[in-house]
């Protein structure tokens, strides 16, 4: 009888145990910038060496058809803290810029927004942010910091408030140049052409213009260029910079062993945590260039700068998972891996060289919703809770995260609001075989561009698009021309009626249905057609986050750690000593 009672009480314990491991796990969300999916090996690659990477896939879960809910960084790293799609918070632009360019812009992520890190750290979570932000940082003064990750939920921010540029990087050339020259050249030889017709029309007598409005017109157009100079000549002190928090540590920033501080910022915080749960999101630099890689890894991979830098992201990630064992965290751990969005296919070097990933089989890449763009790595870890070594080849979406962590944390989900994304916990434990995604929604900005259609009884994945992007050269795999693809206007193709793919019988996307060849050709289209009255009648207006108010640089909320006039120059990060790591 005491045997017996004895059995019922370990049984009891290990139940408990087991139920409290499955309950308030560490979280650690790993997420890379502009990483193709068939960069990695668990996705097929064999070229590239990402060892670390692969070991997540090994031990964990795969998801083949994991969709970002939008294929540029801004919007989609919205979704993905809210859960929901960015067109609800005002994430989503109506003009061609669709991510934040200054820091000193006045839009980002609205304080009314919940994001997961929020929900945790009330759950009693330590949560930090390391890395890339991308989601604003000021509203009306230089100091409010009011969509700063600080205002988000995170306790901890060591990283850039914005994103890597080319121009961040001497010697790798400008994103905005031509964007600028393009841009600017017409107005300013009209503006010229106008001064100078008007001052011969005056000389001659044919017109009275007063000398004073001629000045003017001279100096206003005067300042304007030279304000477009000095920003300009100065973008990189002024957008490219390092925080801790709220201060700045390190500006200009120095791509000088930038991976190794953020890894190492990463291990401490797990160190500092390991008796309390904790969310920490390492949001990588890499692969989005400028490309950059440390000494150990430049010139080691097959595939020039940018394989170094994929690798040595790979090295950060196993140390990420070594300091787990170190602790005994591994099994109390759920781990997640992905990108924001698909391979930047268009990034060349001024040498030629090839500084964007590989989207594998599929069609384009950043910027746009074909499955190039939108498809992305999405692997999860958590031994003893979630199958090891397994597939799921159902359409999941970034946005699925925020539920997954806010219920594993036993926290609530918000009630006042529409979360798109669902909870992947089922999924992940086969106790359910289907996603309960069964239309997703894929925005090119603000317009919504691509439906996906996966019916409960049947294998089939339809995906329609109501626009598609003119590729230039048009035989190519992306805008050359422009760099990235836009949205609208002359950028764009529109198809009456839509273009439909059944994503199960062609990922590639190669060969569009028609009535001839697709009996249920209108049939699909009605379904989705309806399912895009019922999603648009959900959506409400909320204040554009990224309207060219909101995107424009404003000096007075411009951050400067010393002062404008000393170029805004300070380097505290790396006067402290970095920790002694080796790739292994």
């Amino acid at each position: 009888m005491r045997l017996l009672v004895f059995l019922i009480i370990c049984q009891y314990a290990i139940h408990s145990v087991k139920s409290h491991s499955a309950s308030n796990p560490n979280v650690i969300l790993l997420m890379a910038d502009d990483l193709g999916i068939g960069d990695l090996g668990c996705y097929g690659n064999r070229t590239l060496r990402t060892p670390n990477i692969d070991k997540l896939a090994e031990e964990g879960v795969t998801l083949t058809q994991h969709i970002a809910a939008s294929p540029l960084c801004t919007p989609s790293r919205a979704a993905f803290l809210t859960g929901r799609y960015p067109i609800r918070s005002g994430m989503a632009s109506f003009s061609r810029v669709g991510v934040f360019l200054f820091s000193a812009s006045s839009g980002g992520l609205p304080s009314e927004e919940i994001t997961f890190s929020k929900l945790l750290k009330q759950r009693g979570y330590a949560t930090a942010l390391i890395g890339k932000w991308h989601l604003g940082m000021n509203c009306e003064s230089s100091n409010d910091f009011c969509h700063h990750p600080l205002s988000h939920g995170f306790d901890y921010f060591y990283g850039l408030t914005m994103t890597n540029f080319r121009d961040c990087k001497p010697g790798q050339g400008s994103v905005f140049l031509k964007g600028v020259q393009k841009t600017l050249v017409i107005p300013i030889q009209i503006a010229g052409v106008t001064l100078v017709s008007l001052a011969i029309v005056q000389y001659i007598g044919l017109l009275k213009v007063p000398f004073q409005a001629l000045g003017y017109c001279l100096i206003i157009t005067a300042i304007s260029l030279a304000v477009l100079i000095f920003f300009f000549y100065h973008f990189r002190h002024l957008n490219c910079f390092l925080m801790r928090d709220h201060q700045i540590i390190q500006q200009p920033l120095s791509y000088e062993n930038l991976t190794q501080r953020l890894t190492k910022e990463a291990v401490q915080f797990i160190g500092r945590n390991t008796d309390t749960p904790f969310l920490l999101v390492l949001s990588y630099l890499h692969v989005h260039t400028a490309l950059y890689a440390s000494e150990n890894f430049r010139g080691k991979s097959k595939h020039g700068l940018y394989g170094d830098a994929v690798e040595e992201m790979d090295w950060s990630v196993g140390q990420i998972l070594d300091v787990l064992e170190k602790y005994n965290l591994t099994d109390k751990t759920l781990v997640y891996f992905t990108s924001d969005q698909g391979a930047h296919v268009e990034e060349i070097s001024s040498s030629g060289e090839v500084h964007g990933g590989y989207n594998g089989i599929y069609k384009g890449g950043k910027s746009m919703n074909w499955e190039g763009g939108i498809r992305v790595p999405g692997l999860l870890r958590w031994p003893g809770v979630v199958q090891a070594g397994a597939y799921i080849h159902e359409p999941t979406s970034n946005m699925d995260i925020f539920p997954t962590i806010v219920k594993l944390a036993k926290a609530q989900l918000p009630s006042d609001r529409i979360i798109d994304g669902h909870d992947l916990m089922p999924l992940l434990q086969g106790k359910v075989t289907r996603s309960k995604h069964e239309f997703l929604f894929h925005y090119c900005n603000a317009y919504l561009n691509a439906v996906r259609w996966h019916p409960g009884n049947s294998e089939s994945i339809w995906k329609a698009f109501f626009f598609t992007p003119n590729f230039s050269p048009e035989d190519s795999n992306g805008c050359y021309d422009s760099h990235v693809c836009f949205c609208h206007g002359g950028f764009i193709t529109r198809h009456d009626p839509p273009l439909l793919f059944d994503l199960s019988r062609d990922p590639e996307e190669k060969v569009p249905l028609t009535p001839e060849t697709e009996s249920r050709f209108y049939e699909v289209l009605r379904v989705i057609h309806l399912a895009v009255d019922n999603h648009t009648r959900s959506l409400h207006a909320a204040p554009d986050q990224l309207s060219w108010d909101n995107l424009l640089w404003k000096p007075w909320l411009q951050l400067c750690c010393s002062s404008l006039f000393q170029s805004c120059y300070c380097d505290h990060d790396s006067e402290g000593s970095l920790l002694e790591m080796h790739s292994g």
